[in-house]
């Protein structure tokens, strides 16, 4: 059985429609796939139509000890086979819910609590032929567990600014646990929510490729509607529109997996650069491109190469060490805030937003009732939007509707996860 673990320790870059649609598409083509939800919120199962109040066992049940406490209650160690639901031919989920979060404090101090999953899995190795592991948005016992199963993890990413950022220190963080394991995992980056209409996603993308190479994957999850509507109505794409884009996106990652064999090996002391670290390297480097070419001015010193530095990709220009006479630019994410965003303005707010090649853009929310959409106007650059509406004091959801797709504001961070598994923003009028 070959076991992957889609991780990122950042929300909202698509982690477990990807572990979700990913299994789909790999059933389909006719393995035995179990999907595993290690994240206690569950999404898995919200996203395959399994009733809450149905699941009796989960895979926590799978990592426990006999004697351990549940909900106050002494319960017996389960089997995989005990647990999984059956969602389509070939396709198995082991789910998950909030008592998940329980196995942190149960086993802390435990020895061998990392290897529990590893376990449990082991023993129904010769019953699959993959396994895919949604990992929660967090670095802890569990994620350490899905990693020490795991022969290799992809990180999705989503194609836009702040991802670059969150790259470096989740490959960072891969290095970390690599080196506590002992193990060697085959790391590949996803680029997903990629939407070629903005000239921003574009170049993202095309720093993702010239920067990882090999350790990018071909396949790239396009941003389309209807991988948010299978989730929405518990299915997965497979199942919701086997002629969709985002069906053609997931078929040709599953290929491409199975196409490239793991190429793990043990970690040896006093090797070179290892490959994961050779990926941080590179993922610091593509931060500052990002603050440099898709920022303004911000610049950063190089730091030194080392003995053991292997990558030889060259620093642009742009970053270089600012001179002493030079007066501090402001930084990307001030010149970000000054234009576009969401602010107050008196008693009103004012919405700004930039979409390279948009034809509409809507704001809908609780102000509007999310159905009455407030058409916004073009701003004075090229591909800006703005509307102003009068809002009384309080807190209020909301999100973008661009040339009729429903998206994330990328200029607000302020964000909280919906019952669809997507980032509704947020806006709090004083």
């Amino acid at each position: 059985m070959r076991t992957v673990a889609i991780i990122n320790q950042k929300g909202g870059c698509g982690k477990t429609t990807s572990a979700i649609n990913l299994a789909a598409c790999l059933a389909k083509l006719g393995h035995k796939t179990l999907l595993v939800d290690m994240d206690p919120q569950g999404h898995c199962a919200t996203g395959l139509a399994v009733p809450e109040e149905q699941v009796e066992r989960t895979i926590l049940d799978t990592l426990i000890e006999e004697g351990d406490v549940i909900g106050k209650v002494p319960t017996k160690p389960a089997r995989i086979t005990d647990i999984v639901w059956q969602i389509a031919s070939d396709f198995d989920l082991a789910p998950s819910n909030v008592k998940l979060a329980a196995f942190e404090p149960m086993f802390a101090g435990r020895p061998g609590r990392e290897l529990r999953l590893h376990q449990a899995l082991d023993a129904v190795s010769d019953k699959y032929d993959w396994c895919v592991i949604d990992c929660p948005p967090g670095v802890g016992a569990l994620t350490f567990n899905a990693l020490y199963a795991a022969d290799e993890c992809i990180v999705p990413v989503e194609t836009g600014y702040f991802s670059l950022h969150g790259l470096a220190r989740m490959l960072e963080t891969l290095e970390e646990l690599k080196d506590i394991a002992g193990k060697s995992i085959a790391v590949r980056i996803l680029p997903t929510m990629y939407d070629t209409r903005t000239k921003l996603a574009r170049e993202v993308l095309t720093e993702l490729r010239q920067r990882f190479g090999d350790s990018l994957m071909k396949s790239v999850i396009n941003f389309n509607t209807k991988l948010k509507e299978a989730a929405s109505f518990g299915q997965p794409i497979t199942e919701y529109d086997p002629g969709s884009r985002g069906f053609k996106d997931f078929v040709s990652l599953a290929r491409e997996l199975m196409g490239t064999p793991v190429t793990n090996t043990p970690a040896v002391s006093g090797e070179p650069m290892s490959r994961p670290a050779e990926l941080v390297q590179r993922a610091r480097q593509l931060a500052q491109i990002a603050n440099s070419k898709f920022g303004g001015s911000e610049t950063f010193t190089r730091e030194p190469a080392t003995a053991n530095e292997t990558s030889t990709a060259p620093v642009p220009e742009a970053i270089i060490q600012r001179l002493p006479d030079q007066k501090p630019q402001p930084s990307t994410q001030e010149k970000l805030e000054a234009i576009y965003g969401v602010r107050q303005v008196g008693g009103s707010v004012e919405f700004s937003c930039q979409f390279d090649d948009a034809e509409t853009v809507m704001v809908a929310g609780d102000f509007n009732n999310w159905s009455a959409v407030t058409p916004m106007q073009p701003g004075t650059r090229p591909g800006m939007f703005k509307t102003v509406l009068p809002l009384a004091p309080g807190r209020y959801r909301y999100r973008l509707i661009v040339d009729g797709d429903w998206v994330t504001d990328p200029h607000n961070t302020y964000v909280e996860a919906n019952q669809f598994g997507e980032l509704n923003n947020i806006v709090e009028v004083g």
